[in-house]
């Protein structure tokens, strides 16, 4: 398991962040790196994406910063060289995947079928992304879809809240979940990230309680 996986493992649940605004990412960081989840996952679904990974690497060095929602090979390219150590993808795009792949990008591709699985130890990979996680079956899926694969890992993203994350957690096949409860859009538009540091600390509280 690379560098970066075995952080995911130990931070347990990773930020999924939308941000509309660069200004927003330096406070965002802060409030994570505070809070205790020393890592986001910014969606390149907005123009303000790259540049916010590049001041959250800047800023915060130790933080764990990646870009999702990736969907093109382009799009690799800026996030990395804005700072991204990782990449997430919704589906599984076997250019997308080859090309990180090739270039020794860390990348959890979306599944949702043993197929995708499939084509994800095509690759060599052994830790995917489920999503959307709740819509498409939840931790039974999972555990349904796991069990003919098993040296594959988990990091379902979709649904996933301070509630059902106790229970996903404890499924020692899911190295990690991905979540935004704790940096809801409105919070982040709204510049609370006092709220957002309270949020985390109670989500890497969680974590600590089920893994130690």
């Amino acid at each position: 398991m690379n560098e970066v996986l075995e952080q995911f493992k130990k931070i347990g649940i990773i930020p999924v962040v939308v941000l509309d605004d660069a200004k927003d990412a330096k406070p965002l960081g802060q409030a994570l790196m505070e809070g205790g989840l020393p890592c986001a996952e910014v969606t390149f679904r907005t123009e303000a994406a790259e540049e916010s990974i590049r001041i959250m690497s800047q800023e915060f060095p130790d933080m764990l910063v990646g870009a999702g929602t990736v969907l093109t090979t382009e799009q690799v390219d800026r996030a990395v060289a804005a700072g991204a150590k990782f990449i997430v993808s919704p589906g599984i795009n076997p250019k997308v995947v080859e090309y990180c792949v090739k270039k020794n990008i860390p990348i959890t591709p979306g599944t949702c079928n043993p197929s995708n699985v499939e084509t994800a130890l095509e690759f060599g990979l052994d830790v995917v992304k489920f999503f959307p996680a709740e819509p498409a079956g939840g931790l039974n899926y999972i555990k349904a879809i796991a069990a003919p694969y098993t040296g594959v890992s988990f990091m379902p993203t979709g649904g996933i809240n301070s509630e059902n994350v106790k229970e996903y957690l404890k499924y020692d096949r899911i190295i990690a979940c991905g979540g935004s409860w704790m940096v809801k859009g409105d919070l982040i538009k709204s510049g609370n990230f006092e709220k957002i540091k309270e949020l985390t600390a109670e989500a890497a509280t969680i974590v600590k309680e089920i893994r130690g």
